[in-house]
């Protein structure tokens, strides 16, 4: 893995502007994403900022900004902000339909440019003054800009820190079953990879009232995690057929739905084919740029397997509904986070999730830091 240097030491300028909130950050999660852009397996703009899930306090609201997002997000307030931040203009077609995850702008300028919606950064080199790109908000440095269309008011019973996790694995895992998946009470789920994001899937169903949750992974001492947090069944596929285990776990079927969570061909594969007839095989996992993933046609079309990719969720509708669901005691946020580490310490942290060393979700703690 290639070094990542933490952005307070490269002492970046921030400056919100209307519709944006300047955070002092809490904490930052540890994701996979990020590491694919430090290992360059996904085209990004470099020098960057990293760090899409975060914690921290209101600071400021950029000049222009509206007495609504103003109110709905105080100064010193708490809160959460979504990797995914929709721009929700009038001219966004994917926003006005309500499919925030699709933003065009999100995607034009902010994946691909590491930008803000104006077409700028938020973020300078304080010596010469060069643009440093964004991946959502650059989280992983002592402050950082969002549009206030992607952060939520984090109630006084949610543990601070742990909250950085509702803003991408939470978030996402939450966004695939609610609205790719529809997952509805009583179905029975696998969940294929048990990172970050597979084990908020595994939260989330339970939440849901999903009836079995089988956890499928390479690790028995994630699978005994994925236990603690509501799996109930695993599946080691190093020394199980894992179809015919969850066909096993279902009565023959398969499962209803079948969550993708790694972004590999082979288990791309394995979730088609662990799905009941008239499942929904639902992928999340990212691959790196030009990875394929084949898959028999002829069963698809027989069986009627439904598969769909998921990215992220609503940020205006769906992480304020995650918010709810933890406060009101459904959802444990410490539950899967494994690690901690401190922001001089990002590299390491990164270095650790690559070589497989952090089971569940890891955060980094940039409040308190220095």
């Amino acid at each position: 893995v290639r070094n990542y240097k933490p952005a307070s030491h490269q002492r970046m300028l921030r400056k919100e502007r209307a519709g944006e909130v300047l955070l002092k950050v809490n904490t930052c999660g540890v994701c996979h994403t990020d590491l694919h852009v430090i290992k360059n397996e996904v085209p990004f703009p470099k020098p960057a900022v990293l760090g899409h899930e975060v914690s921290g306090v209101v600071v400021a609201h950029g000049a222009g900004s509206t007495v609504a997002q103003r109110d709905r997000l105080p100064v010193g307030a708490r809160a959460v902000g979504a990797f995914i931040m929709p721009c929700l203009d009038i001219d966004c077609f994917f926003c006005q339909r309500g499919e925030e995850e699709m933003c065009e702008k999100f995607f034009q300028f902010n994946r691909g440019k590491g930008q803000l919606y104006d077409g700028t950064t938020r973020l300078y080199s304080h010596n010469a003054g060069d643009p440093v790109a964004m991946y959502s908000m650059g989280g992983l440095a002592e402050y950082c800009v969002t549009p206030a269309s992607g952060a939520t008011l984090l109630p006084d019973n949610v543990p601070f820190d742990e909250s950085a996790i509702l803003g991408c694995a939470l978030f996402t895992a939450f966004g695939a079953l609610r609205n790719s998946a529809d997952l509805r009470e009583g179905e029975t789920l696998a969940v294929v990879g048990c990172g970050g994001i597979g084990a908020a899937a595994i939260q989330v169903a339970r939440g849901m009232g999903a009836a079995a949750v089988i956890a499928v992974d390479v690790c028995d001492e994630k699978l005994s995690k994925m236990v603690q947090l509501g799996a109930t069944h695993t599946v080691n596929a190093k020394r199980e057929d894992t179809v015919e285990a969850i066909r096993a776990a279902t009565a023959g079927r398969g499962v209803d739905v079948a969550l993708e969570a790694l972004g590999s061909p082979l288990t791309f594969q394995t979730a088609v084919m662990a799905v009941r007839d008239g499942g929904r095989a639902v992928m999340v996992g990212i691959a790196p740029v030009g990875v394929d993933a084949s898959v028999p046609i002829t069963h698809i079309v027989r069986r009627q397997v439904t598969i769909r990719g998921s990215y992220g969720a609503r940020a205006s509708t769906d992480l304020p509904a995650l918010i709810r669901l933890v406060s009101e005691g459904h959802l444990d946020i410490r539950a899967p986070v494994s690690r901690s580490f401190s922001l001089q310490e990002a590299d390491l942290a990164y270095k650790t999730l690559d070589r497989g060393g952090i089971i569940g979700r890891a955060i980094v703690k940039v409040d308190g830091s220095f």
